[in-house]
């Protein structure tokens, strides 16, 4: 994934990370990331390899039962294979869980290291740098989930639903301008129950947000490649899609264009009658384009569902819980696994009288 960075980063961007960051060597099986622990800086692979592991402790009958079932080890089960050029370390910096993964060499290799307290007031203070790297962070995130699926097996979709609710963060995170271009720039559309809102495998043309009623994502089990399923799809040949999550108002559908992936392996459909506000992909894709504040905003909403994603996959398994559970005391000053911060919870209010404006808003459209 050299390319990402390389591509998505500025010269400037890169000088500052190079002035600002310090260039270490580790060695093989040296670990850099500890699943549950904070991560206090960001890391860019430069040479060599690296590699992503889960565990969990043995009280968790659920990871017992899958790690017999696939035959993995509880100790540690590797998920991913980081080259040059990924970043790890990147989750602090757009959402406040602790690492479900633990992080280390695969052989001797080179990373550079950024500081979180400097690379956070960057993130603020310059919004161009910010918007380039929650791009990148995006893009790679949507391939580190990829690989974490194809590792686990496409069954993992069926439990991986998010930990947040994207109406709380997408709506908490955009300003109130931000929401008001979606509403000029997107259409709003009836789906009636059955239609076909995205089908797999084929191009997304549009951003989509459920207004309301329900949308049901389905895996097809057809083995064929990409092309011969999608054109299939134009003839109308009958093809077994099994369901796995229904998504409800305020949920996002169709932003794969914009991390660079590639075209959806789900297909999305109307459960019942529902309305959505559609935004053109060219539209959308140009608004990112020229305004940078508005880039650096989206892209980290994408960044986060993306890595609550991933967390997500990885949880739902039983693997890397770190919960709270029966007989272990609660505490103000404790801080527990998939607990949303003071921060971010203070902003729910604001979430859904900001989608509330929104309906209100379009209704008199």
């Amino acid at each position: 994934m050299t390319e990402v960075l390389l591509k998505e980063l500025s010269n400037s961007d890169i000088d500052w990370m190079l002035k600002t960051g310090s260039r270490e060597e580790i060695t093989t099986g040296q670990v850099i990331i500890r699943q549950g622990e904070p991560v206090n800086a960001l890391y860019i692979l430069l040479d060599g390899a690296l590699t992503v592991s889960i565990s969990q402790a043995d009280n968790n009958p659920l990871g017992r039962a899958f790690a017999a079932l696939e035959g993995g080890e509880m100790s540690g089960r590797e998920i991913a294979r980081l080259s040059s050029g990924e970043m790890v370390g990147e989750i602090p910096f757009i959402e406040s869980y602790l690492p479900s993964t633990t992080v280390k060499a695969l052989n001797n290799s080179q990373v550079l290291v950024i500081p979180q307290q400097q690379l956070a007031t960057k993130l603020k203070q310059d919004v161009s740098f910010a918007a380039h790297l929650y791009r990148a962070s995006a893009i790679l995130l949507a391939d580190r989930v990829e690989k974490i699926v194809s590792q686990l097996g496409h069954s993992t979709l069926v439990l991986s639903q998010p930990q947040l609710r994207e109406i709380l963060f997408i709506f908490a995170e955009l300003h109130d301008s931000d929401i008001d271009w979606l509403i000029v720039a997107g259409e709003v559309n009836k789906i009636p129950a059955g239609t076909v809102l995205i089908h797999s495998g084929r191009p997304v043309e549009a951003l989509h947000i459920l207004l309301d009623g329900k949308l049901t994502l389905s895996t097809s089990e057809d083995d064929r490649n990409p092309l011969a399923r999608a054109f299939s799809n134009l003839e109308n040949s009958e093809t077994v899609e099994r369901e796995f999550a229904r998504l409800s108002r305020g949920d996002i559908v169709g932003e794969t264009p914009f991390v660079e992936a590639p075209p959806p392996s789900m297909s999305v459909k109307a459960a019942e009658d529902s309305v959505v506000l559609s935004i053109p992909r060219w539209r959308l894709a140009a608004k990112l384009l020229h305004d940078v504040a508005f880039a650096a905003r989206f892209y980290r909403v994408l960044a986060v569902l993306l890595a609550d994603k991933q967390r997500a996959i990885v949880s739902r398994l039983g693997y890397g819980r770190l919960s709270y559970s029966t007989g272990q005391s609660l505490g103000e000053n404790l801080e527990y696994e998939n607990e949303l911060n003071s921060d971010f919870l203070a902003q729910v209010a604001l979430a859904g009288a900001r989608f509330d404006w929104m309906l209100k808003r379009i209704s008199r459209t």
